[in-house]
């Protein structure tokens, strides 16, 4: 994904969060995740592109049936004669039930189409997903639109950032870092990204490999396993 696309991440999220939403970024292939408060909770997926393009529509299809809501999200073109501004692009997000935004080059956003109520069948397993993710990242390490930048901050990557910060100082068994990290033996066992090293029975000692992680996140590690 371009810079420019991952530049339109903070408006819309500013916008969402002004809505009463809780933001984050590049979950579940999406490129924001918005949830409101309830049971269950409102979910509201937004896609980012540069311009209106098919692409755009595509993704926002593949989406509806995980969310409750479908926004695009575009750039305002510099001469004003883009594909926003024509009235088959609004019909079209009328029809699918797709709200449409637009930043401007201000970083302001204006509301172009409310999302209506058609809906898709609802995929309750990827809806469920995407909440799941949303509540076990800490923080919000992805902006929107970074789905290329690899490797992507995922709740599970920060889980063993912050076992890799546990044993920074010397290896240790899994009770000793579950206080931080709960899930800590399946992700200790599971060795997924090569950072650790079983020493002894039960016993775990960070690779190579996990102390350069931590020096590519230090922030995160520090953040995640700080007091382990």
């Amino acid at each position: 994904m371009s810079e420019a696309e991952t530049a339109l991440y903070p408006p819309i999220k500013r916008f969402l969060e002004a809505q009463g939403f809780e933001v984050k970024g590049e979950i579940g292939g999406c490129d924001i995740v918005a949830l409101k408060a309830g049971e269950p909770p409102l979910v509201v997926v937004t896609e980012l592109k540069r311009a209106f393009t098919l692409e755009l529509v595509l993704q926002g299809v593949d989406r509806a049936a995980a969310c409750d809501e479908v926004w695009l999200a575009v750039r305002a073109s510099p001469s004003g004669r883009g594909r926003e501004g024509d009235r088959r692009v609004k019909k079209l997000c009328r029809l699918l039930g797709f709200g449409l935004l637009l930043v401007s080059s201000t970083a302001s956003v204006d509301v172009l189409v409310e999302p209506t109520q058609w809906r898709p069948r609802a995929d309750k397993k990827r809806r469920a997903r995407l909440v799941r993710e949303h509540h076990r990242r800490a923080g919000d390490p992805a902006p929107g639109g970074s789905t290329r930048r690899a490797p992507l901050m995922t709740a599970y990557r920060q889980q063993a950032l912050a076992c890799a910060a546990g044993l920074a100082q010397g290896p240790a068994r899994p009770k000793d870092l579950r206080p931080q990290v709960p899930d800590a033996a399946q992700i200790l066992q599971r060795n997924y990204y090569g950072w650790f090293d079983r020493v002894a029975r039960g016993v775990y000692a960070l690779t190579d490999a996990g102390r350069a992680a931590l020096e590519q996140w230090p922030a995160l590690g520090a953040a995640s396993g700080g007091g382990s």
